[in-house]
């Protein structure tokens, strides 16, 4: 077994600057050994390269049931909404992604550019509201509530029944396992609620796409399918709120960076993109689990071991990205960041991401020309997510 570093997911160093932290580590070998109270051991994926084979290989390193959704004490008829297409691997993972994947192309996400930027306007009125007495947090009023207002709006969940998927996003946001479960036979429930009403009166939005959806041999999503796809998309599709606060913390923090997206809001794309990589929200990908023995990077790995990629490593691998912990929004090549994994797993709604991220930092820049940090910032200490407890700015 070679010498591999260890990683403790606790250490402050680690929670205060993970981007630093697995640097010298990712120097030494491509995998460490990742420990946390309360956790199994893991294999962390340290190097750009290897942690692409390991995602794009679902024979070698298949999805752990040690995610969340598998540890949810929930009655039994409810057991079948849990096992969405983030929890599968082979042909029905196969067959799901290809009937949902038409709904989630990069185009369709452009088609919806009109339908985000009047809810990130109304949110940005909320903020200078806010601010006029002074400092306003940019977390609570903008980036926090624009993905869920977002994903209710592209699924067609009625203005009315908004405020519960707010609670339910807020559960999961904070890692609240027993409140998401307390709540999961009313999510179901919602969930029914908006596919039934797709039915009766198709609209402009994802759940009547996934309603018509079907594939050249006639087969078509369930109605479990269908409803565990819905609450997924709502719940998980909250990945912008603390990818926007990052990247305006980030922007702050290189003022020649921020004046040129200002300048040019056309690089938007390749700006959010480079930010993803400098400092995306998500750390570890979800676990795999080694189907056999076998070895990755001259490590052996046991059967059942599990195995994750440490995206903030892999995305400032120089193997890769030239002067990696430099911020450069004109960077070319910053779209092979992991932010949203690889591989068949990929991030169904990465496009939706990208462009309401777009939106909400064009906007933002546009309508506060003296946008400033307005005190210290401070994160959550979290070893899975990058995010911030608050965001206080002045515009």
């Amino acid at each position: 077994m070679p010498d591999l570093p260890e990683i403790d997911l606790t250490d402050p160093a680690v929670l205060n600057d993970p981007f630093t932290a697995y640097g010298p580590a990712r120097e030494r070998s491509a995998i460490a050994r990742l420990h946390a109270p309360g956790m199994p051991p893991m294999w962390g994926v340290l190097r750009h390269a290897e942690a692409r084979a390991m995602l794009s290989d679902p024979s070698r390193f298949a999805l752990s049931p040690a995610s969340y959704a598998f540890r949810l004490e929930v009655s039994d008829d409810l057991l079948p909404y849990l096992h969405t297409v983030q929890e599968m691997e082979g042909p029905n993972h196969v067959r799901l992604r290809k009937l949902v994947a038409p709904a989630f192309t990069a185009r369709r996400a452009a088609e919806f550019r009109p339908r985000i930027e009047p809810i990130v306007e109304e949110l940005l009125d909320d903020l200078a509201k806010q601010a006029t007495a002074g400092a306003a947090d940019l977390l609570t009023h903008v980036a926090q509530p624009l993905p869920m207002a977002v994903m209710c709006e592209l699924v067609g969940i009625p203005d009315e029944d908004r405020p519960r998927w707010l609670r339910y996003g807020a559960a999961i946001s904070a890692g609240a396992v027993a409140e998401f479960a307390a709540a999961f036979s009313e999510i179901v429930r919602d969930a029914k609620a908006a596919v039934e009403a797709r039915r009766r009166e198709p609209r402009d939005d994802i759940v009547s796409d996934l309603v018509r959806a079907h594939a050249a041999d006639g087969d078509r999503l369930t109605d479990v399918e269908l409803v565990a796809l819905v609450w997924l998309l709502v719940l998980a599709g909250q990945t912008p709120s603390n990818l926007i606060a990052n990247s305006v913390e980030a922007l702050l923090a290189h003022p020649g960076q921020l004046a040129a997206l200002r300048a040019d809001p056309g690089l938007a794309p390749q700006a959010v993109d480079e930010l993803i990589r400098w400092c995306s929200p998500q750390l570890l990908t979800i676990p795999r689990i080694a189907a056999q023995d076998v070895e990755l990077a001259g490590v052996p790995i046991a059967k059942g071991g599990l195995v994750t990629a440490v995206i903030p490593a892999a995305n400032r691998d120089p193997r890769v990205f030239p002067d990696p912990d430099t911020l450069d929004i004109t960077r070319t090549g910053s779209a092979a960041h992991l932010g949203f994994a690889h591989g068949p797993h990929f991030c169904l709604g990465a496009s939706f991401a990208r462009v309401q991220t777009q939106v909400a930092l064009t906007a933002l820049l546009r309508r506060a020309p003296g946008l400033a940090l307005a005190g210290d910032v401070q994160r959550a200490p979290d070893g899975g997510t990058w995010r911030l407890a608050a965001l206080p700015v002045t515009l």
